[in-house]
């Protein structure tokens, strides 16, 4: 459990641990629902741990790539 306290402008602060557990971003969109007498916050977009992670995940294999070789090679094509 976790207490916040309300701001003057009536916001709170997510605790740190809530934010990683979530993966919440600075500028990611929460629903807000009543339920009896809760406040609940929902999460309007599920994104996995880390985006460079995920996007590892789509390659089966290593790929060998010479980055200097490409490099050279586009000094070369003008």
């Amino acid at each position: 459990m976790f207490i916040v306290k309300i701001t003057r402008k009536y916001q709170i602060t997510i605790p740190k641990e809530i934010r990683e557990k979530f993966n919440l971003r600075i500028g990611d969109l929460l629903k807000v629902e009543v339920e009896g007498d809760k406040i609940i916050l929902k999460t309007m977009v599920k994104r996995g741990k880390n985006p460079i992670e995920e996007m590892l995940t789509l390659i089966k294999k290593p790929l060998a790539v010479d980055a200097v070789r490409l490099v050279e090679e586009s000094w070369n094509e003008d």
